[in-house]
């Protein structure tokens, strides 16, 4: 690390903490050539995970865009925030664990449903009608028999 007043790459560290938001590193330092002292700043660079579409297409994959699916179908429904939050994290962190760079629609679609299926029944056939892309009325209807056959055997 340069120093930002005389340019020189020789400095030590004095001390390090981590900021409010636990996601980076402060990092007081001295130059061992001037003595002046500065503040880096250390986070991790994350690596943009993309989601390859059913038509083949890529897109980054979107938090944003996720949570807003997961919201409308759970929409009017008794499910908190904090376990929709908490899953939508969970869910991020297991992606990026896996160590892949490009993740199928299919999976993510498959493990969110997984998921609504275990919260509310409702929230699920909502997410299901749009990912599944429901038809007609007959889809909606083969679904939730589904539904009620797996309840059943649980």
């Amino acid at each position: 690390m340069k120093c930002p007043f005389c340019g020189e790459g020789d400095n030590k560290v004095i001390d390090s903490r981590l900021s409010k938001d636990g996601t980076m590193i402060r990092r007081r330092r001295e130059c061992l050539s001037c003595t002046r002292r500065f503040t880096t700043y250390e986070q991790i660079e994350e690596i943009p995970m993309m989601i390859v579409k059913k038509d083949g297409r890529r897109e980054q994959f979107s938090k944003e865009k996720l949570r807003s699916g997961i919201l409308r179908a759970c929409e009017k429904r008794n499910v908190s925030m904090h376990t929709i939050e908490g899953f939508i994290d969970e869910l991020e962190r297991d992606l990026r664990e896996a160590g892949e760079k490009e993740i199928s629609s299919r999976i993510l679609g498959e493990r969110v449903m997984q998921k609504l299926h275990d919260l509310d029944a409702i929230a699920y056939v909502r997410f299901a009608s749009v990912y599944r892309e429901f038809k007609d009325v007959n889809d909606f209807v083969e679904e939730l028999k589904s539904l009620l056959i797996r309840e059943k055997e649980a």
